[in-house]
């Protein structure tokens, strides 16, 4: 696998296109209603139809499955559920016959509490894993030793009877936190990404990379002005703390060197860092992809909102363009944790297509890498399922104010006309919607006005200029909700506009520009001599000089 990746350049992931499975929703082969790793292998001929670059495998470890995979019992071993490490070997196999790289999601800062390390650690308080996780004694009322919070809600801190201390977790209490300040936690760690990499794993994706290292004072977090002052408005207590001590704290960056140093004793290796840091995400992911010897790229939530807009979209852009001066972004607008992007930005009475047509364009044409979620290809919208139907203990801890994440997660639709949409020929784990059945691959596949099509010309474009891959990006000066910039690189210079209105609007050609050459027209514009007439939600992409 060496070999093959110094031949296809060790920055194979600046500009590429990332393709994201979810496999417990992929596809099924064994008939007990849950996706697997042989699923996955007898559909990459769909992803690799698309002219993605890679696939990131979402977690598919050893698990009690508490968290759907993110607990991980066993770093390296498959979960029986998804099949067996020959399954994956030839996963990997398959992926590069197809021209695919294969990343997976590594989830370092917490192991499941069913990890023999956390059931040894968790035994006594002088056993040889004492310290490998989180642990603190009482305050000396018997409350826990801070105030830090779970994003799952509650305390960050759960009591063990055992050791007579709390432990730390971030998440669920299932999920306890490891003790990044150990070299031997580090080194153990490093030792099971080792272990895929001799596999022929292209690279990793690092779940809540900012989360591995915890203030070793465990100095309390301050609140949120906004929620002092009682204008908050969250439901979710996590967000009313200024996170400045439970995560992000400097020594990460001394173990992403680390990592980082691993990854370069294989050839065209590359990883991706998720940054999850309110109000603070792009100094986070400057610091962690700046100086060539950390991660290659990160992706934030900066995208994954409710906001639809050309002055959102600029601004996102231009402040990672002005804050990351040698690091690389990765843009998405879905994944498995968010709402999916057509549901959030379709306005009342709008046309979801036109919506995920327009996306993949705009997405096509910024600057950095890119990531696709599994279904948005088809323009699957947000399942609306019941409460009885969820498994996903975020929504299952929230509801009804926040319903979770099963409605991004629900299973691929196939073949329409399929037992539970060619999906599985069981009960899937959760419902196939009716909605979504309609919008199958075989309905869209040979249908030019598809989405499905629209995803796959526009990935074809990206990869037929190089400036859109790695060019650089210069925002022009626009009026209403229209959004134009240049992407300029490679001996080639493309003008990029996009209206994100519900209503047309005129865009007139600066003065000085030669003259346009339309390359992907998009939604009905029409290129005229003096400028752009852009109907709602068109776009255009054109050759200059």
């Amino acid at each position: 696998m060496a070999d093959d990746n110094a031949e296809q350049g060790a920055d194979w992931w600046r500009g590429c296109v990332i393709y994201q499975i979810y496999p417990r929703s992929f596809q099924d082969t064994t008939g007990d209603g849950s996706g697997d790793l042989s699923g996955i292998t007898s559909r990459l001929a769909h992803v690799a139809s698309l002219g993605v670059d890679a696939v990131w495998l979402s977690p598919f470890f050893k698990s009690p499955m508490a968290d759907m995979g993110y607990d991980v019992s066993d770093y390296q071993a498959v979960d029986p559920m998804f099949g067996s490490l020959e399954d994956f070997d030839a996963l990997v196999a398959e992926a590069h016959r197809l021209g695919l790289k294969v990343i997976i999601d590594q989830v370092l800062s917490h192991s499941s509490d069913k990890h023999e390390w956390f059931v040894e650690s968790r035994s006594s308080r002088d056993n040889p894993k004492a310290d490998w996780y989180v642990w603190a004694d009482t305050k000396p009322d018997g409350n826990a030793p801070n105030n830090w919070l779970s994003v799952f809600g509650g305390p960050a801190w759960d009591w063990d009877a055992t050791r007579r201390q709390y432990y730390m977790h971030n998440f669920l209490a299932s999920q306890p936190d490891l003790n990044f300040h150990k070299t031997e936690v580090q080194d153990a760690l490093l030792d099971t990404v080792r272990f895929w990499l001799d596999r022929g794993v292209d690279g990793f994706r690092l779940d809540t990379v900012n989360y591995y290292v915890h203030d070793r004072w465990l100095r309390s977090n301050p609140p949120l002005a906004s929620s002092v002052a009682g204008t908050n408005g969250e439901t979710n207590t996590y967000l009313f703390q200024e996170h400045l001590f439970d995560k992000s704290q400097p020594e990460n960056l001394g173990f992403l060197r680390r990592f980082r140093a691993l990854l370069d004793e294989y050839d065209g290796r590359a990883s991706v860092g998720e940054v999850g840091d309110e109000g603070r995400s792009l100094q986070t992911l400057a610091a962690y992809t700046s100086g060539g010897d950390k991660l290659n790229m990160c992706y934030t939530f900066d995208l994954l909102g409710a906001q639809f807009s050309s002055a959102h979209v600029r601004g996102c852009v231009e402040a990672f363009e002005t804050a990351v001066a040698d690091g690389w972004v990765c843009w998405a607008f879905s994944n498995h944790d968010v709402v999916r992007h057509v549901s959030r930005w379709t306005r009342p009475g709008g046309d979801p297509d036109a919506v995920a047509k327009f996306s993949i364009a705009l997405l096509a044409c910024l600057r950095g890498s890119i990531c696709l979620y599994q279904g948005e290809e088809l323009g699957l919208q947000e399942a609306e399922l019941t409460f009885e139907d969820l498994r996903d203990p975020f929504g299952i801890r929230f509801w009804p104010t926040v319903k979770g994440r099963d409605g991004c997660r629900t299973p691929m639709v196939w073949e329409a006309g399929a037992d539970n949409a060619g999906f599985s020929s069981a009960k899937p784990w959760l419902p196939v919607p009716a909605i979504q059945r309609a919008r199958a691959v075989d309905v869209q596949n040979g249908d030019e006005n598809s989405v499905l099509a629209g995803y796959r010309r526009m990935l074809a474009l990206r990869k037929a200029y190089p400036a859109l891959v790695k060019g650089a990006i210069r925002f022009l000066d626009t009026e209403g909700d229209v959004l134009a910039f240049i992407r300029q690189g490679e001996g080639e210079t493309l003008l990029c506009v996009f209206n994100f209105a519900d209503e047309p609007a005129d865009w007139p050609l600066p003065p000085d520009f030669g003259p346009v050459v339309a390359i992907a027209p998009g939604g009905g514009v029409v290129l005229q001599e003096e400028g752009l007439s852009l109907p709602a939600l068109g776009w255009f992409v054109g050759r200059t000089g």
